[in-house]
């Protein structure tokens, strides 16, 4: 697992979104990136945070910022989710977990007693510059966004 840290140099990235389009993190340079981790689409959890940040997604937009979620789920999965709830950000397909990786979003979980690796629920803020900026890990679900907005 990868450790990082604010004031890191986000690691670089090139993968599918929901409509297929090729999303690079280099070329958001000169803006500010919100980079969410999520463990699977269309789960309760997921959803929340998901809808919670596609309802302030204007406010996100006039501070500057671009929104995109990641998750291992697949680019059919992806386009379900977002065209079910319609989401005005990129959801990418993290099948090979290069990125959740990368990000330190991939761990050792624990439900019911149960331990497994997974997709940790966790929020990236990267600079204009591609800094890290903050590490959110532990993110409210249905409140995500001031946990973003209200610092």
């Amino acid at each position: 697992m990868n450790f990082l840290k604010v004031g890191d140099a986000a690691p670089d990235f090139s993968c599918k979104n929901q409509h297929g389009e090729i999303i690079c993190l280099s070329s958001m340079i000169g803006k500010k990136v919100v980079l969410f981790f999520y463990p699977k689409a269309n789960t309760p959890g997921c959803t929340a945070e998901a809808c919670n940040l596609n309802d302030n997604y204007n406010r996100f937009k006039s501070d500057g910022y671009e929104v995109i979620g990641v998750s291992a789920d697949s680019e059919k999965v992806q386009k379900n989710f977002s065209e079910k709830f319609s989401f005005k950000y990129n959801l990418l397909c993290d099948v090979d977990k290069k990125i959740i990786s990368s990000y330190g979003a991939w761990g050792q979980k624990k439900m019911y007693g149960r331990e497994y690796m997974g997709i940790i629920r966790k929020t990236i803020i990267i600079d204009e510059s591609g800094k890290i900026e903050q590490i959110i890990e532990k993110v409210k679900t249905k409140e995500h966004s001031s946990q973003i907005l209200n610092q």
